[in-house]
Formats: C-alpha cells, structure tokens, sequence
C-alpha cells in the first residue's frame, strides 16, 4: 500500500510561490457503467492550494499534474477535523453529566465546546495550511 495520496488535477492558476489546482474528487463507484444513473456515484470539483515554490516554478494554467500529499498529513486532517473535537464532545458531556447530573447541560456544552475549538483553528488557519500542504508530482 502506497503511502500517499494522489490526485491528477489541472492547474487553475500561477500565483508567485502557490497556485491553485483544480482536481476531480469522486467516490469509487464513479468508475462504473451506470454511475449516471445512481445517485451512490459522487464527484465534487475541489480546488487545492499549492505552497511549494519547487512544484510552482515552471507552471502555467492548463497543464495537468498529479497533486500529492502524504498519508501521514491526510490522518493528521482527519484527527484535526474530527477525532479532536469527537473527543472534546465525548470528554465535556461525561465531565458535565457527571458534576451536574443534567442531560440539558451536558448536551448543550458538548456543543458549545466546539466553538473556542473550531475558532482556534480559525486562528491558525495560514499556520496549518502550510503543515497541510501538497506538492506536485
């Protein structure tokens, strides 16, 4: 098994040390005869962010390249996207339960932990852009 994650993409723009690359995320029944026909099939155009000035030299919009991140950084996302605050839920709605005794409560700031959380990541979103980043093949 590979340990990175590839995507062929068209680069949508040249910007000085980044461009943007736009790829075809689909599902993996998409390949199938009738995927038109079925509502499973599912693609969605995304448009990626590059930062590395090695993948950009040389560019220009329209040329096809295969975008690539590494497994490592795509399960750091997912941790950072949803194991933490999963987490956060889990712990706040027990601690709560368990020093109030109220369901209300414990419902509504498992919920209301998420906001400081996801405001963090706001914060920090140029940081983690540049740790979550893709290259060009």
């Amino acid at each position: 098994m590979s340990n990175k994650i590839k995507h062929q993409g068209v680069v949508e723009s040249v910007g000085e040390g980044s461009m943007k690359v736009r790829i075809m995320q689909s599902s993996a029944c998409s390949g199938c005869k009738v995927s038109a026909h079925c509502n499973a099939s599912d693609k969605k155009v995304k448009i990626i962010d590059i930062y590395d000035e090695a993948s950009v030299n040389g560019r220009k919009a329209g040329d096809v390249v295969t975008v690539v991140a590494t497994l490592e950084t795509g399960m750091r996302a997912v941790a950072i996207g949803f194991g933490l605050p999963f987490l956060l839920m889990v712990i706040t709605v027990f601690v709560t339960q368990k020093l109030t005794g109220n369901e209300t409560l414990a419902a509504g700031l498992s919920v209301a932990v998420l906001m400081p959380y996801y405001l963090i990541i706001y914060l920090m979103r140029e940081k983690l852009k540049r740790r979550f980043s893709f290259t060009v093949e």
